[in-house]
């Protein structure tokens, strides 16, 4: 799976959706082309970005390259109805304020069979291609369902994971797994048997904010699975990036004091947060990719630089002592140190 991906950064397209802000549409193409200008070869988007807006303008922005140059990954789970005039009829869980500036298209959750190949081939329109490398089933976890998670899980069991498993049998699809931003859903899913995904889209749960859950059981698990782990989300909704957002709201005050203590320790060894939040998601060894998300081209020079900016050992050994990172939790120096 992993030699599936070019290189270890790749695209989040979350933010073309018009998240946070009503995004000009060249400036979310010109995103878009710099990803590629820089050498990034994976894209992933979903429905619910934007009610298919982030799929319309990836769609466009990649339907002059060759398809056979570049990974592309979608989500089912929501199918896309008609527009509305109110858009506050659409039920988009925790992340409801994030793409008020999206198109007002009727959202209905659905994981069932029928729906996740309908739900492909819309994606597939709007993309403007024949076919997808990856497919996630998107958020079946507490944040959307709250207690109602398991009864979710258990349609898209029947239904999606079935569809997905057997296109991937066929030659489809190369991969199919769950994108979601808790990580019970993925523990879940990796007990299965025929079914199993053999790679899954884990959002900000592999972060220096926040990672002692998945190094536990979920990466060690992936790994020995081998079942591949993209981290989304590494800079945190932003906050770790210079914005002000943590899981998609308002930072709080522990969270802005724990940032600034990451950053009194970056600054005393003259490197970026940014490099280090990206760097440290990287180094486990169930991570085949990293995706943050752009909506500005600057934005993915940046991410290439924070790639490969050198970052002192010293910076990770208080890090470690400081207790911002797990004392378990692998590091791009351990890596180093094993070559």
């Amino acid at each position: 799976m992993k030699n599936m991906f070019e290189g270890k950064l790749g695209f989040g397209t979350a933010p073309l959706g018009n998240m946070f802000r009503n995004i000009p549409e060249e400036e979310a193409l010109a995103t878009v082309d710099a990803a590629w200008n820089n050498g990034i070869r994976y894209f992933d988007t979903a429905p619910f970005y934007g009610a298919g807006l982030a799929e319309i303008r990836l769609g466009e922005a990649l339907s002059k390259y060759n398809r056979d140059e570049f990974v592309l990954s979608t989500k089912v789970g929501r199918l896309i109805l008609d527009e509305l005039e109110d858009p506050s009829t659409r039920d988009l869980g925790e992340k409801g304020g994030l793409f008020e500036f999206g198109r007002k298209n009727k959202m209905i959750n659905d994981y069932s069979a029928d729906a996740t190949l309908r739900s492909i081939e819309q994606s597939l329109n709007r993309l403007k291609t024949d076919r997808l490398d990856i497919v996630y089933v998107h958020d079946i976890a507490q944040d959307f369902y709250g207690d109602e998670w398991l009864s979710q899980f258990e349609i898209a069991r029947t239904g999606a994971f079935r569809v997905l498993t057997q296109l991937r049998e066929e030659g489809v699809i190369k991969a199919w797994g769950l994108g979601v931003n808790k990580v019970e859903p993925i523990e879940l899913a990796l007990e299965l048997g025929e079914t199993k995904p053999n790679i899954s889209l884990l959002a900000g749960r592999y972060t220096l904010l926040d990672h002692d859950r998945a190094l536990q059981r979920l990466m060690p698990t992936a790994a020995m699975e081998n079942v591949d782990i993209v981290v989304g989300g590494p800079y945190s909704s932003g906050i770790l990036a210079g914005g002000t957002h943590f899981e998609y709201q308002k930072a709080s005050p522990d969270i802005i004091s724990k940032v600034e203590k990451i950053k009194g320790i970056a600054t005393r060894h003259n490197i970026s947060v940014k490099a280090a939040a990206l760097q440290f998601s990287l180094a486990n060894p169930a991570v085949t990719a990293v995706i943050p998300g752009a909506s500005r081209p600057e934005r993915i020079i940046e991410d290439q630089a924070a790639l490969n900016e050198v970052i002192p050992a010293e910076f990770w050994m208080e890090m470690r002592e400081q207790k911002l990172v797990a004392e378990n939790a692998p590091l791009p120096t351990d890596a180093k140190k094993e070559i």
